[in-house]
């Protein structure tokens, strides 16, 4: 039976940071991945670019070059890929971990496959993003309806409804548009979410003066039904139907809290935020550390890679007996 010294649930850029500080103490590793590597990056949209700079992106200490201040979901995945290459990271991918639980000496993690894994620490870096908002109405589970989008080329000649008013809302709508889609926008409040990319808000602005774009703003939405979406003014209370081919619920995601729940960690209500140490990142319970944005709970928009990634180095710090590095405070982005 193999234990190793740090196991780590998750290889997004995250959790492979924590690999790679795991690889630079001389600890031994693994990383469990129930997708592919950076399976949640692989899964955005095809022409996303990041908010961060590319050197806030960075792992490892490894230079991220680029052409371009920013990167794209493409460059972004080329190079998390070869970081990993370079360090030698130890992964079991497509592996989906159930539970873990806490032995005397070490932690039993067992997986959907099956197959059980020990190690002496365990880290917790899942992210967020297998695991939409759902707002609770009637139809949000039907065919033509989906919390993801990855490219507009199935929606030419149709109408969309985009319920959500963020960044994955304001780009797929913005690409929709481009795309011969003929898109509204519903969203609860008074105008499009504050933490837009900068460069997004005047072309999405633009295009709704234009009337390019349609929105209906102070509004809810109360059902989806086969080709329609019921729609609430919170203003004047008017109920409206919108015509709908393909309905997208942008409206963001959560962290796996059941997860976090079946390995012992404690939870505060209602925001799903997880009792831990915001020093070493350790959980109430010894031994399991958390890493990246499953530490925010519901608010996920506080922690992006460039601020998750400095947990990695906290986390092997405290597990290694070192002073511990600080890792940067949450992110308010404006």
């Amino acid at each position: 039976m193999q234990i190793y010294d740090v196991l780590i649930v998750g290889a997004g850029p995250c959790g492979l940071a924590v690999g790679i500080e795991a690889a630079k103490a001389g600890l031994s590793h693994l990383i469990l991945e129930k997708g592919s590597i950076t399976e949640s990056i692989r899964r955005y949209p095809k022409r996303m670019r990041f908010f961060s700079t590319a050197e806030n992106i960075e792992i490892g200490g490894i230079p991220f070059p680029i052409s371009d201040v920013k990167a794209n979901r493409s460059e972004a995945l080329q190079y998390y890929r070869k970081v990993s290459a370079y360090y030698h990271l130890n992964f079991q991918l497509f592996t989906e971990v159930s539970h873990v639980e806490k032995k005397d000496d070490f932690f039993e993690v067992y997986t959907l496959q099956g197959v059980t894994y020990y190690a002496k620490k365990v880290v917790i870096a899942t992210g967020y993003f297998d695991f939409p908002r759902h707002l609770g109405i009637s139809g949000e589970d039907l065919a033509h309806v989906s919390h993801y989008y990855d490219e507009p080329f199935l929606y030419s000649f149709s109408k969309v409804v985009i319920v959500g008013a963020a960044n994955s809302a304001v780009e797929a709508a913005l690409e929709l548009y481009r795309h011969d889609v003929d898109v509204t926008i519903v969203h609860r409040g008074e105008d499009f979410r504050p933490t837009v990319k900068y460069w997004l808000v005047p072309d999405v602005k633009n295009r709704v003066k234009e009337g390019k774009i349609k929105t209906r703003f102070n509004s809810l939405t109360k059902a989806i039904e086969n080709k329609r979406v019921l729609i609430e003014n919170t203003t004047t209370g008017q109920e409206e139907w919108l015509e709908a081919d393909f309905v997208l619920m942008l409206v963001g995601y959560v962290p796996d809290a059941s997860l976090l729940e079946r390995c012992g960690v404690e939870l505060q209500q209602p925001s799903l935020v997880p009792v831990y140490d915001s020093t070493t990142y350790e959980t109430n319970v010894p031994g399991l550390y958390l890493c990246g944005t499953v530490v925010a709970g519901i608010h996920t928009e506080k922690v992006f890679i460039e601020n998750g990634r400095d947990h990695a180095a906290a986390i092997v710090d405290h597990i290694a007996g070192r002073e511990i590095r600080k890792a940067k405070e949450l992110i308010d982005r404006i």
